[in-house]
């Protein structure tokens, strides 16, 4: 999707909200479900938000990538309906370990078994730490990007990334060690 031409409209047609909600959805989708731990709620926030990047889109400067934006706005749509009292604890779903070569059934149930381990575990982190955690290595954000979309700074990123792993690295051993 084409920045420059983004930063341009001032109304947005609906083919072009198409092709970002192709481009983007599912990465919307999962971060609305990140935040609220609900399919349905996150169903609600996704489409509010691209309800929003579609009446707003005369706000879209540039500054940040397409994707950041829209992040944003579900972040801050996700906060609106949590304070609103529609907020339940669930265990986030994990994308498959990708493998190029084949492998054998039980392998790939062995891979899932130890990624839907680490990610129940990065899910028991105070909110701080788990969303850079998730930001960074689900989403794959550069620093800068997650700082912006929070609000906080690229510093506080950095020590926020650092704390997060190291907790996890402290659940991982204790979780070896019994």
């Amino acid at each position: 999707m084409e920045l420059e031409y983004l930063k341009q409209m001032t109304v947005m047609d609906s083919q072009t909200l198409d092709k970002i909600m192709n481009e983007y959805g599912n990465d919307v989708w999962n971060y609305a479900y990140f935040l609220t731990k609900q399919h349905a709620l996150a169903d609600d926030i996704a489409q509010e938000a691209f309800i929003k990047a579609y009446y707003g889109i005369h706000t879209f400067r540039g500054q940040a990538t397409l994707k950041t934006w829209l992040l944003t706005i579900t972040r801050h749509t996700a906060f609106r309906y949590k304070q609103a009292f529609f907020f339940r604890k669930v265990i986030l779903k994990d994308k498959l370990l990708a493998s190029s070569s084949i492998r054998s059934a039980e392998a790939e149930y062995l891979d899932e078994q130890y990624t839907d381990e680490i990610w129940a575990m990065i899910m028991t982190l105070p909110s701080k730490l788990r969303e850079v955690l998730v930001l960074d290595l689900y989403y794959e954000m550069p620093m800068h990007e997650i700082a912006e979309l929070l609000h906080i700074a690229t510093g506080t990123v950095k020590s926020r990334l650092h704390r997060a792993r190291k907790k996890v690295q402290n659940l991982m051993k204790e979780k070896s060690d019994e």
